[in-house]
């Protein structure tokens, strides 16, 4: 899922290069910690963040198939 939210973020940025994703694993959650350059952070949340619960929900889809859940925190 970390792949998932790297290749959907390098889509939409300008500065592809400074995308950092980190995974987590706490209580039994997946925290995926998305980082961009502060020139993308209006992309990647889009208007009214709709880009960014976009990803949200495609992350939930994925991780119904993996039976697990999963959160996305953009820093």
């Amino acid at each position: 899922m970390k792949e998932l939210v790297e290749l959907i973020a390098k889509s939409i940025v300008a500065n592809p290069n400074d995308v950092k994703v980190a995974e987590e694993v706490a209580d039994g959650q997946v925290v995926i910690k998305l980082e961009v350059h502060p020139d993308d952070k209006g992309k990647i949340i889009g208007r009214q963040g709709r880009v960014a619960q976009a990803m949200r929900v495609l992350l939930r889809v994925a991780a119904i198939k993996h039976d697990q859940r999963v959160t996305l925190e953009i820093v």
